[in-house]
């Protein structure tokens, strides 16, 4: 049996805190080849996630703790929807469609999601990335975070 407990949560948003991505995930699969992937990912405020979308695979995301914005997006870069994803909200999951452009956004220290979706694991590409944003680990990377805070009235992070 597999746990989620407050004290793996803890761990992993620990070194979500030190990495240079301000993210970290902590996968339940045992290989990335499987065929459902299962992860915990922790993210901090200011956490980059590049735009991206699954051509063939839906992702669902379900909120452990924290406040995180969900954003999915038109293919030219306008915003389709959204979703603040915290326990006072009352919204705790989302899951994007497939062949859509998503993104998440830490807006809370410590928030962390449960994160499911059809394997095998397929790393982000320039052709899966979305074209209007920015790379990861650039400096433009935050000015779009704190564009996409601002065009949907939420107040970025504290950080």
């Amino acid at each position: 049996m597999i746990k989620i407990t407050s004290q793996l949560l803890d761990e992993v948003t620990a070194k979500a805190k030190v990495s240079p991505r301000l993210r970290m995930n902590h996968n339940f699969h045992p290989e990335l080849s499987d065929p459902v992937q299962r992860l915990l990912n922790a993210l901090e405020p200011w956490a980059y996630i590049r735009p991206h979308k699954h051509v063939t695979k839906e992702e669902c995301f379900v909120l452990l703790r924290g406040t995180v914005l969900a954003v999915v997006f038109n293919d030219d870069g306008s915003i389709r929807d959204h979703c603040l994803l915290n326990a006072a909200s009352g919204n705790l999951a989302v899951e994007f469609e497939e062949n859509s452009y998503h993104t998440l956004a830490s807006l809370e220290s410590g928030s962390a999601i449960y994160e499911i979706k059809e394997g095998p694991f397929v790393p982000h590409t320039e052709g899966s990335s979305a074209p209007w944003a920015p790379c990861e680990g650039t400096p433009e990377a935050r000015g779009f975070l704190t564009g996409l805070f601002a065009s949907l009235g939420i107040a970025p992070p504290i950080a």
